[in-house]
């Protein structure tokens, strides 16, 4: 048995109603013995004083509910979004604000090993910052003719290549009849490839497989510096392809003493049938440890709403683009959960339109005349356009919700102008309709479609503010203490794991968050100001790395 730690700090901001406050928490073994003044936590036995958060302030580890392990893999890459970003390191990275300065970036990256006949790669990618100005194979063409060139956009659906790269692929020819193929007046595919069908023979011959982007050790590795930096102690790899090699690595990492961070990865139902998804997923579950919980599924529904993939209900896209793509079948959701439901495996679905959330709400009412298994917690994820209407559903149905907060700052003139037009953009990512409605609700970054940072997430939810400063939906604000309730407890309730995180009380791991001031005490509009020291996961100290 170790001995008893007992953290001192200014202050403990626990998330538990019944000692919201305290100043000491005595921790052994990785968790919580107590939580109170230091008479409290002393009864405990023989302790260790540790005082170096003492000008601190405590809360519950972060928990970032959809996320994806390729936001560290991505930075062996080309950043080419509009942006400035942060790279694990803590560099600042210059965002790209004109196709052109894509362009340049990719071609400098490619100038470094000209010799070199391996792909150039670029991610973060949105042309709908450019106006009507899309990306097309012959852009990338003036990268490289010889090499393949693709580039993934910032939402992770649509990735574009050069023909160097369609040519591999056997996709540099006339006669494609698909909606996820955009054809030019050639009849030949311009080289932008929407959704998964389009995507994945082309990803592999640019860099981006996803069992490689989920299973690289050098990204995995910067994921979790990345997590640190923003206060979090679990983090999800939501829609992975977990093989036997991914999982082997991610064990063995995880297992390790200085790996920071829990990660809860989602086998993602592609390519495979809903009967193999279940038992794979029961299978892993047994074969999961402390810090890598396995056992989850992830359902793709549609694609993204500024990428134009979404399912939406009439009256469609605002500028009248088609409606956008289904990923998965309706007969492959209702049979997974059904299945799911009979054998106690917990299925996220990713849903951006609202149509696709009413396709996702239908199969599972009629899962649930089946099997309908008390406290399921099946997660939308995204479900950026849920109405009142869809929020009393999915509470009368017992799912939660896990909402894109970030939208509104990354994307909400774009949304307003383009997409579904002010009044649905007022609306999208309703944390306060769904809080009204008493749904499970939890935020989210997505990351690496927008950055790992909680704090940040829980500033977009409470203050709804795009890049520009607008105020985009008032009424759908929330409080501070409920986007820090999202970015702990309501993301621990989402993943199952509310009765071991989200909260400092007796009994739970000792995951902490330590910051540089108290988030309830800071005026709402400075919540993503507040400075980040590091965390403790497990009992163990981890100071953000400042370079």
């Amino acid at each position: 048995m170790e001995e008893i730690t007992v953290f001192k700090a200014k202050g403990i901001v626990t998330m538990n109603p019944s000692r919201p406050r305290a100043t000491h928490v005595a921790v052994r073994d990785g968790r919580i013995l107590g939580v109170g003044d230091l008479a409290d936590v002393a009864g405990w036995g023989a302790y260790q004083l540790d005082t170096q958060f003492a000008d601190k302030v405590l809360i519950p580890g972060l928990i970032e509910g959809h996320s994806h392990l390729m936001a560290g893999t991505l930075w062996r890459y080309v950043y080419v979004g509009y942006f400035d970003r942060v790279d694990p390191d803590n560099r600042v990275v210059s965002g790209a604000k004109t196709l052109d300065a894509v362009v340049a970036a990719l071609a400098k990256a490619a100038a470094m090993d000209p010799h070199s006949q391996a792909p150039i790669v670029g991610w973060g990618f949105d042309p709908i910052y450019f106006g009507d100005q899309r990306c097309a194979k012959h852009d990338l063409d003036r990268v490289s003719v010889t090499r393949p060139v693709g580039v993934l956009h910032a939402s992770g659906h649509i990735l574009n290549a050069n023909s160097r790269a369609l040519e591999l692929a056997g996709f540099l020819r006339v006669g494609i009849e698909h909606p996820g193929f955009p054809l030019g007046s050639d009849g030949l595919p311009t080289g932008e490839l929407k959704g998964p069908e389009a995507m994945m023979p082309v990803a592999g011959h640019v860099g981006l497989d996803r069992s490689f982007l989920s299973g690289d050790e050098a990204g995995i590795r910067a994921f979790g510096k990345l997590c640190v930096r923003a206060g979090v102690t679990t983090a999800t790899d939501l829609a992975a392809t977990l093989g036997d090699d991914e999982i082997a690595t991610q064990l063995r990492i995880t297992n390790e003493v200085t790996y920071p961070v829990r990660i809860v990865p989602l086998l993602r139902l592609m390519g495979m049938k809903p009967s193999d998804a279940v038992e794979r997923a029961v299978a892993l579950k047994a074969r999961g440890a402390e810090n890598l919980r396995l056992g989850r599924i992830k359902i793709v529904a549609d694609g993204s709403i500024q990428g134009f993939s979404a399912r939406m209900r009439w009256p469609g896209y605002f500028n009248g683009a088609p409606n956008g793509l289904w990923y998965t079948a309706p007969e492959a959701i209702r049979e997974c959960y059904a299945l799911a439901l009979a054998h106690g495996v917990q299925v996220h679905t990713h849903t951006n339109g609202d149509e696709a959330t009413d396709l996702a709400l239908d199969c599972m009412q009629q899962a649930l005349t089946a099997h309908n298994p008390p406290d399921h917690r099946f997660i939308l994820q995204h479900c950026q356009l849920a109405d009142a209407a869809q929020f009393s559903r999915i509470k009368a149905l017992g799912m939660g919700v896990n909402l894109f907060a970030n939208h509104t700052y990354y994307w909400g003139e774009q949304h307003r102008a383009v997409t579904v037009g002010p009044e649905r953009a007022e609306r999208m990512n309703a944390c306060r309709s769904a809080l009204d409605a008493g749904v499970g609700m939890s935020i989210h970054s997505d990351a690496p479609i927008t950055p790992l940072a909680p704090l940040f997430t829980a500033w977009c939810a409470v203050n709804r503010r795009t890049a520009d400063g607008r105020l985009l939906g008032a009424p759908e604000c929330i409080s501070v203490a409920e986007a820090l309730h999202a970015v702990t407890l309501g993301a621990a309730w989402s993943l199952h794991l509310d009765s071991e995180l989200g909260s400092i009380e007796c009994g739970k791991r000792a995951d902490f968050c330590v910051l540089d001031a108290d988030p309830l005490a800071a005026a709402p509009d400075a919540l993503k100001d507040v400075g980040i020291w590091g965390t403790v996961q497990g009992g163990r100290v981890f100071k953000a790395p400042s370079v």
